[in-house]
């Protein structure tokens, strides 16, 4: 595996006047890619590829009904104890039926017949977050001349930004739900009459992006139509969700509760999406090992990621080197790396021991690139 080579590079007249967005400060070529390593993982799990639709659907069905059964509990909840247990058992089986948005993304069309649908009626549309927010903008962030760079709509050099970031970045989640409501109920009626208006919800308002300079496409054939339906019917949604409450046929206590468990999903993901990877690069392309080594793994014998990575989040750099393996498949596919491979892959490097201990080292990474400032 070579040393990373860094090399600065300007800004061109040329990329100033064709409008282009300005190259980062710093070019790093990366780690060279370790074939024998992306040679283990292509070959050791051929096998591996094909998704149980019984795991899917058990999966999800169990889960939603788990985190609604939390989220009516709490609601109803004359003790203040109960509600708030309800309401945590609510976010963490929400969230894992939430999590099930990335495999949507991953998965053929129709390999598992009718999931995509059935996902949008009890997730995604309940909870304003429907599919297409998330198809055909996490795909740019697996395509190899993208991770990391302008065009990767999911990255932030995290590590490399001022400390105030990052207590920001859990904020912005914490108030996503209330601005969901808002994107459905206000903005995407509005858009229908303001050309306008509609460029800028497409664009800027429609993806679960982190990268604030991504501009989103308008969509296209097939896919234009199923987001015109699901966004329909998130707006109908939340515009039913607003009216019921504020004519009182929904108690506020309810549609605030729903709202904290909305927030406290939204939260548990950012703070996944912390410890995702190292956000370590500053904007050029990299090597598929590169993009390996800055991603993570949190894999056994920690306990708790079952909890805040669930749905084979735990592997997320091993899900690099394999975007289309399901997401049961990778704790098999780990461990088959791990027995194949030698000490010395590159493979090892991508796995980390606690959540903790990844917060604390991307923090510290900003406090200090805030003190050099």
């Amino acid at each position: 595996m070579s040393d990373v080579t860094i090399n600065r590079r300007q800004p061109s007249r040329e990329d100033a006047s064709a409008g282009a967005p300005a190259p980062s400060r710093l070019k790093i070529d990366g780690a060279a890619d370790d074939r024998a390593m992306l040679k283990a993982a292509a070959n050791l799990t051929r096998d591996l590829n094909v998704p149980s639709a019984h795991i899917y659907w058990a999966d999800l069905m169990g889960s939603a009904l788990l985190g609604y059964a939390g989220l009516f509990a709490a609601m109803l909840a004359a003790s203040t104890t109960v509600a708030v247990m309800a309401g945590i058992v609510a976010i963490l089986a929400l969230y894992r039926a939430g999590s099930f948005i990335h495999e949507l993304t991953h998965i053929k069309k129709g390999a598992v017949r009718g999931f995509r649908l059935v996902w949008n009626l009890i997730i995604g549309i309940p909870l304003l977050v429907p599919s297409f927010m998330y198809e055909g903008v996490h795909n740019q962030h697996h395509a190899k001349t993208y991770y990391g760079t302008l065009n990767d709509p999911e990255y932030l050099p995290l590590a490399l930004m001022k400390p105030w970031t990052l207590p920001v970045f859990l904020i912005a989640a914490v108030l996503a739900p209330i601005g969901l409501l808002f994107r459905f109920s206000i903005l995407s009626p509005l858009s229908l009459l303001l050309p306008g208006l509609r460029r800028l919800v497409v664009q800027r308002y429609s993806g679960l992006q982190i990268n604030p300079q991504f501009r989103r496409p308008a969509p296209e054939g097939e896919f234009r139509r199923d987001w015109i339906v699901l966004e329909a019917a998130c707006s109908v949604w939340a515009i039913a969700i607003l009216g019921l409450t504020a004519g009182g046929f929904v108690p506020f206590k309810a549609f605030l509760t729903f709202l904290v468990v909305a927030s406290g999903v939204m939260l548990l993901n950012q703070v996944r999406t912390l410890v995702a990877h190292l956000w370590e690069n500053e904007g050029e392309p990299m090597s598929v090992t590169a993009q390996y080594l800055d991603s993570v793994n949190v894999p056994p014998p920690a306990t708790l990621p079952i909890l805040w990575a669930p749905v084979g989040l735990r592997y997320h750099a091993l899900h690099h080197l394999l975007p289309g393996l399901p997401y049961h498949s990778l704790g098999e596919a780990h461990r088959r790396l791990c027995a194949e491979l030698d000490a010395g892959s590159a493979y090892h490097t991508a796995s980390h021991r606690h959540l903790s201990m990844l917060v604390a080292r991307l923090a510290a990474s900003s406090w200090r690139r805030g003190a050099q400032a």
